[in-house]
């Protein structure tokens, strides 16, 4: 059996990677209380109140466990994740894994060094029920070779919930770091391509002059060898949306499109992953709330087996350093 633990409780994915693990046969082992989230500390507790707080050091020195999770505040991810490698541990992180390029080599160095694994869960993708089903109508030709895919990322700002780190870029990357990441990790993988380059970017702070380094808007064009793709991410989800944001993809082939309403309907059908379907045989709704989500069982394989099937490492390292290029590129609009 898989044993695992938490080091960074900062943000709300980590509850997905615990859910995820045990449902795969993992041991949710202990978990580290430090947080800039306290709310967030007193879910974990109430969710899971058979768990241990054990120290972080106490953690790493553990040999008996297998992997370390880790969704601590952007900027210290890599070296936990570092830290938890050097020490024997494959690493599940949340997004953005890194938020510099000097992270990003630490973490190669360090992954080709210690053969640990270092896996980024794209939550809007591995833990999200219709993005699944859409890679396997994808992978069984279902609407031709894609050509295309446009991400959109809305997210609800509620700011009395966010801490001080929230607003500041040196902290979470900037907007697309942080959030884009998603939508470049899906454009790579729905169009199967291996690598991208970044065609244009922008960010801007339109509604917040209060806190002037903050981007609650951000964009990019992408593009491969075989495809092309466009994301728009912000943080401007309507407070009359009944959930946190209407996260849409659509996949463009040759034969056709899907589009994924991945945590809303507002047409109105109940519940999410919502995915339309529309090729030369069928204009049709896919309710896709009973697929699976095959990550955590395939990390927990790959943890054991020492292979690379629910994510590769080239993978993990194009996203970031697409999402990093296009932060770094990108022409600033709005508030200056």
């Amino acid at each position: 059996m898989l044993r695992f633990a938490v080091v960074g409780i900062d943000h709300g994915h980590t509850l997905d990677h615990v859910k995820g693990l045990v449902a795969a046969g993992g041991e949710f082992v202990g978990y580290c209380p430090r947080t800039s989230v306290p709310a967030l500390l007193e879910t974990v507790r109430r969710t899971y109140p058979d768990t241990p707080q054990i120290d972080r050091e106490a953690l790493f020195a553990d040999p008996s466990i297998d992997v370390i999770c880790i969704a601590a505040i952007p900027c210290d991810r890599a070296d936990l994740a570092i830290r938890a490698m050097r020490a024997g541990k494959d690493v599940m992180t949340d997004k953005p894994g890194v938020t510099t390029f000097a992270q990003l080599e630490k973490i190669k160095r360090t992954v080709s060094e210690t053969g640990r694994i270092f896996s980024i869960c794209f939550s809007e993708r591995h833990c999200v029920r219709s993005a699944v089903k859409a890679g396997k109508l994808v992978k069984d030709g279902a609407i031709g070779t894609v050509i295309q895919t446009i991400g959109m990322g809305p997210h609800r700002l509620q700011l009395p919930t966010r801490p001080e780190w929230f607003f500041d870029p040196e902290k979470f990357g900037g907007i697309i770091v942080d959030i884009a990441s998603h939508q470049v990790d899906q454009f790579l993988f729905y169009t199967g391509s291996t690598s991208g380059e970044v065609v244009a970017s922008s960010v801007g702070n339109f509604a917040m002059p209060e806190r002037p380094a903050f981007q609650d808007f951000g964009e990019l064009l992408l593009r491969s060898e075989n495809s092309s793709g466009y994301v728009r991410v912000d943080w401007f989800t309507p407070d009359a949306l009944p959930t946190w944001g209407d996260g849409r993809l659509t996949i463009l082939g040759t034969k056709g499109y899907i589009e994924l309403r991945k945590y809303i309907d507002i047409s109105g059908r109940p519940g999410k992953d919502h995915l339309f379907l529309v090729n030369g045989e069928e204009t049709t709704h896919i309710d896709c709330s009973d697929e699976k989500l095959d990550y955590f069982d395939a990390f927990t394989a790959d943890a054991r087996d020492r292979t690379q099937t629910a994510m590769t490492h080239e993978h993990v390292y194009e996203v970031c350093r697409l999402s990093l290029e296009a932060q770094a590129k990108a022409v600033r609009l709005g508030a200056k």
